[in-house]
């Protein structure tokens, strides 16, 4: 295996850790990514497993970060663990959230792989969605929020918020810029859009991870191949990068819409899908 893959593993790691929780697309960002920076020598089938599964080092940041409102317990009078309503009303409205994109993704994972997963797809989804952004926060520019907190959310706007996020399955998407629109249309403030969508990603992702795992394994088992441990070497590298970028990435984003909105994330996609276009049918 070459060295080259293991810089190659920080890189993607870098573009991963950024693009998972900023709404602009990592499928859009490693489709461009893989042209300079794939891994060199690695099966398809590897490959493909990697930028999925490298996502559980973006994981782990949210975890951290948002360890106190995620877990359930806390150490009450006596020491007594005691359970915590809210977050136990919290992971049931992330569980209602999931239903939707997990109903509909898993029975068509290898078709979307196969016909959507192309740079004119995700050239239009970038497109489309910023341009979606920026018509979005000029609509909501000088209304107030009805919902402040992920607290504030009704099961029923959980549920629809994962509707949102169904569209994700579609390349270039973005499934943080998905669910983070659904929630402002549906009168959540950025902060509230932004923190669900973060938590909504661990099961969505969890599951993505290990469903190409699963798929992974059956490929090496058909074809006699092992899992090697350069390969186990390039896998840890970019999920260790992506933990360590994801934890600024998302500090960055929750400090930078307090004071903004989402319009220049907007222009960034539309600037990004003409790159797209540009490169796969005008330079390459």
């Amino acid at each position: 295996m070459e060295f080259i893959n293991y810089i190659n593993a920080v890189i993607l790691g870098i573009i991963e850790g950024i693009t998972e929780w900023l709404p602009i697309s990592s499928t859009g960002h490693l489709i461009l990514a893989e042209e300079f920076f794939g891994l060199k020598d690695i099966s398809p089938e590897f490959t493909e497993m990697f930028n999925v599964v490298v996502q559980l080092g973006a994981i782990l940041a949210v975890i951290v970060i948002f360890w106190k409102k995620l877990w359930p317990f806390a150490i009450g009078e006596g020491k007594k663990v005691v359970a915590k309503k809210q977050t136990f009303s919290l992971w049931l409205k992330v569980i209602i959230a999931v239903l939707p994109a997990a109903i509909i993704g898993l029975p068509l994972d290898d078709w979307m792989d196969e016909h959507l997963h192309n740079p004119t797809v995700v050239a239009a989804t970038l497109i489309i969605y910023g341009v979606a952004f920026i018509v979005v926060e000029n609509l909501f520019k000088n209304k107030t929020p009805k919902i402040e907190t992920e607290n504030d959310l009704t099961y029923k706007t959980a549920f629809l918020i994962g509707c949102f996020q169904v569209l994700s399955l579609i390349p270039g998407t973005s499934r943080s810029g998905s669910t983070i629109l659904g929630g402002i249309l549906l009168g959540a403030s950025r902060t509230a859009a932004a923190e669900f969508s973060f938590f909504l990603a661990i099961p969505v992702m969890l599951g993505a991870s290990l469903l190409k795992v699963l798929k992974y394994v059956m490929f090496l088992m058909e074809s006699g191949l092992g899992f090697s441990a350069e390969r186990f070497l390039v896998l840890a590298i970019g999920m260790v990068v992506a933990f360590v970028v994801s934890v600024l990435a998302i500090k960055f984003l929750l400090a930078y819409i307090k004071k903004k909105d989402f319009k220049a994330f907007g222009w960034y996609r539309i600037v990004l899908g003409l790159l797209v276009l540009a490169y796969f049918y005008i330079v390459k």
